[in-house]
Formats: C-alpha cells, sequence, structure tokens
C-alpha cells in the first residue's frame, strides 16, 4: 500500500483458482506466494463453488486480504463471469442473462471474464468467449486476461520461448475489447479491470512436466491497483467492501509489473482547485488532463478509443474541450505497462 494526495493505493491479483477447482495450491499457500510478490489482495473465483468463503478462507493472510467469490459459467461452459459478493451457488441451469441479473439483484458485483477470447492451439483448452451481450447488471469488462492472451497467441514454433519467459510477450488487451469497453464508457461507468487467470497447470513435453501460469509467475505480471479514500481496516467484510466498490466505480487501473512498478501512477482530469479521476464524469465546458507515470514510459491519451494526445517521459497534459471518455495507456520500450479507467468529459448543461 503506498499513500498519496489524501488517497491510498493497494495492488492486487484478480481472476485466481485454487485446488477448490483447477488450481494447483490451496489458498493459504497462495496468500504466502502473493505476499512475497508484494501484493496486498487476491480475488480468488474457483469454478461453480463458493466452498472457500463456507469455511472461512475469506480473511486476512497476514498482510493479504483473499476475498472470495466465483466463476460462473452456463451449460455450454461459455459466458464465463467473476461474481462476488453472493452468499451461495446459483442454481446451474441459469442462462447467462438470468445469472447476471440473479448477481446484480442479490448485490453482487460481477465482471465478465475473457469477453472476446478466440484461441486454437491446445484442443484440449477450448475459447470460452462472452455472447451474452444482452445481459444486464454487470459491473465491469476483464480487459486483459493473461491466460487467455498466452494461449491465443501460442503456436508450435513459439511455445519454448513463451514457457520459458511468460511475462515478457505480453501484447495487451484484444483491441476487440477495448473498443467494447471504450463504446459502454461513453455513456456510464463500466469498470476495466485485469486478470491473471492463475491456475498452475501442470503440461507435459515428452518426460518433463512444466507448470504454465505458476502464481509467483503470473503475480509478477498483470496486476490490478485500486484507489481508496480509507487505509484497508483488519475488519474482512468492511475491507472487501471497500476493494469491491473501487472495482465496480472504476476507481482502478491495470499494469503489467513485468516492466515496471506501477505504484503511484496518476491520472486526473483538472480545473481550478477541483481534481477528478478515473471513474469520475465531470460536466464542464473544458478540463486539463494531466497523466503522470511513476516512470519515464510512452503515454497516449485516448477519447472514444482514438488518440488525442502522446508525449514521451514522466507527465502529458492535455486540455479537453470535447466530450468523450478519456483514458490512458502507457508503453515502456514498446510494452503495455499501464491501463487506466476512463474519466468522462460532458459539457456543462445550459
Amino acid at each position: 500500500m503506498i499513500k498519496s494526495d489524501s488517497h491510498y493505493e493497494y495492488v492486487g491479483s484478480i481472476h485466481i483458482h485454487s485446488n477448490y477447482s483447477d488450481g494447483l495450491r490451496p489458498i493459504p499457500e497462495i496468500a504466502k506466494i502473493a505476499e512475497k510478490s508484494g501484493l496486498d489482495f487476491l480475488l480468488f473465483a474457483d469454478h461453480m463453488t463458493l466452498e472457500p468463503q463456507k469455511i472461512g478462507l475469506e480473511k486476512w493472510f497476514g498482510p493479504v486480504l483473499s476475498i472470495i467469490g466465483y466463476e460462473i459459467n452456463d451449460e455450454d461452459n461459455k459466458n464465463h463471469y467473476l461474481a462476488f459478493g453472493l452468499e451461495d451457488v446459483l442454481p446451474k441451469t441459469l442462462t447467462a442473462q438470468e445469472y447476471v441479473a440473479q448477481a446484480h439483484e442479490q448485490g453482487a458485483i460481477g465482471f465478465i471474464a475473457h469477453p472476446d477470447e478466440k484461441r486454437s492451439a491446445l484442443p484440449d483448452h477450448p475459447p470460452y468467449p462472452w455472447l451474452a451481450w444482452d445481459a444486464e447488471g454487470y459491473d465491469g469488462i476483464e480487459i486483459w486476461n493473461h491466460s487467455s492472451e498466452w494461449l491465443e497467441r501460442l503456436t508450435h514454433t513459439n511455445k519454448y520461448l513463451r514457457i520459458l519467459h511468460p511475462l515478457s510477450y505480453l501484447e495487451g488487451p484484444p483491441e476487440e475489447t477495448l473498443a467494447r469497453w471504450d463504446k459502454l464508457n461513453r455513456t456510464s461507468v463500466m469498470a476495466g479491470i485485469g486478470g491473471t487467470d492463475a491456475h498452475a497447470y501442470p503440461y507435459r513435453f515428452g518426460p518433463i512436466t512444466v507448470y504454465i501460469f505458476r502464481y509467483k509467475v503470473l503475480f509478477k505480471g498483470i496486476r490490478t491497483h485500486v484507489i481508496l479514500d480509507q487505509e484497508l481496516s483488519e475488519d474482512v467484510t468492511e475491507s472487501k467492501n471497500a476493494v469491491l466498490q473501487a472495482l465496480k466505480n472504476a476507481r482502478c487501473f491495470i499494469s503489467n509489473h513485468r516492466w515496471g512498478d506501477a505504484q503511484g501512477f496518476q491520472f486526473n482530469a483538472v480545473s481550478g482547485n477541483t481534481k477528478w479521476m478515473a471513474g469520475d464524469t465531470v460536466e464542464a465546458d473544458s478540463v486539463r488532463f494531466v497523466v503522470k507515470p511513476p516512470a519515464a514510459g510512452e503515454i497516449s491519451l485516448l477519447r472514444n478509443g482514438e488518440i488525442v494526445a502522446a508525449a514521451n517521459g514522466k507527465e502529458l497534459s492535455y486540455l479537453g474541450t470535447v466530450s468523450g471518455a478519456y483514458r490512458v495507456e502507457i508503453r515502456r520500450k514498446g510494452k503495455p505497462w499501464i491501463y487506466s479507467n476512463h474519466i468522462r468529459l460532458q459539457k456543462k448543461k445550459s
């Protein structure tokens, strides 16, 4: 955790599988790995089960907060949905539209997982895209998923390099997903999160067994940072709600830790003495957008998915006078590093 400008920043990993579904390790062991990796919170989403919540594994493990949700899918194993805040597993016969609506009605916070997944390299691991775009009640989209991208870009010629260097070859969220996300944010808050989809799969290459998506490796990759008004307390329920509300309200950003520690990143809209951040909607004729990463990078400011300003270094300043949904992408040495959520600028009403 770091504190700046009266806000508290916590960094975590979202979409983790444990041995309660198809992950390799128990939750206490995963939490220890997360602590060594410098993470503050973990969001577990085992498939179709809340058993770890029932037995009390939603708790603080030292400095790491474990939050338990689950990954829902339909009867065709499509439309995967990460739901947090449910007390019980929903009926397995529900359609995607139904489980999104019921989770929302029960006060849960939910994110569409790997929405535009496409892959064919490993027949045993087919794609699980989101098809139910008429569903209502979801809070955000997993715009970047490590497991999905790694598998989608896998070929017979690059698989050995990708196994040896699983963090180095990420190229960023799918353009299709970013375009969809930008469009949704023009009219309302639609949070974007990053997911590790960590399993630690055992995969055999002849006589050798390699564990793909190991926790200690993926925890050094895609991370989601939340910005809070108050420091997290020892109370598990209170702290859990604070993290989930920050995600729902898009008070967060995504980083690939492989290319540098992104803690301290700032993206604001400023007018006089007033400052807004990601997740906010600003009514003004103009605001100045200010971007300050913690290290030099290739900064792009986008409005409705189109680049409107760019800079190389540790700051970008841009006077925004056109309504739209503004967000930031930063690369380091050409590699994807930081993706912010949106600030919406709307013209003042007469």
